[in-house]
């Protein structure tokens, strides 16, 4: 799962896309995380992005130590432009090799680069998935990064030693169901969930 690189930019720029998507009118509306709102989601991604970015470049520091449950996120005053410039920062620091090695921090806790950048990869599928089902817009992921996803959910599904998802309980979804469904069920999201 974690000992390959993957370009997280198809992924960044569909996230992107999907903000640029979201009306003003959608910013105060729900998403499949009941204690985020749209412009919660949105600051969310903004952070982790930069996080993430500094955890590929191994530039460790307050956006690297920070635990993303310290404080509700939102946006800022030109969000709209900041978003798409860290989502390609974020997708330019995973494209380092070195990125993906040694060891590394995110949300406060050191993990070895490939698991931080297969976290990553996870963050920008499930969240790009809130973000679609909350604004109604379409989502497909990209292939590479919603495979990465999956097997990142599943890995920590079965580990006895967390007691289920990592964002929740799991939410169980046929076998026979498309391989998106599959991982937001395994995220602890419901994949039938509308606003």
């Amino acid at each position: 799962m974690t000992d390959r690189i993957l370009d997280l930019g198809p992924q960044a720029r569909i996230v992107a896309s999907l903000a640029a998507g979201a009306t003003d009118e959608q910013l105060a509306g729900a998403t499949p995380c009941p204690e985020l709102a749209v412009h919660n989601m949105l600051g969310h991604l903004i952070g982790l992005a930069a996080a993430f970015r500094d955890a590929g470049r191994k530039d460790l520091g307050p956006t690297t130590d920070t635990s993303p449950t310290s404080a509700v996120p939102d946006i800022e005053p030109g969000w709209r432009e900041a978003l798409p410039k860290v989502m390609d920062e974020l997708a330019e620091a995973w494209r380092d090799p070195a990125a993906w090695t040694g060891e590394t921090r995110a949300g406060g806790v050191d993990l070895p680069g490939a698991v931080a950048g297969a976290v990553a990869v996870d963050e920008l599928v499930v969240h790009g998935w809130d973000l679609a089902r909350a604004t109604g817009q379409e989502y497909e992921p990209d292939a590479a990064a919603l495979q990465m996803s999956y097997q990142f959910l599943l890995a920590s599904a079965e580990d006895p030693t967390r007691g289920g998802g990592i964002f929740g309980p799991v939410v169980p979804v046929p076998d026979e169901a498309p391989l998106l469904d599959r991982a937001i069920g395994l995220s602890g999201r419901d994949p039938g969930w509308k606003p």
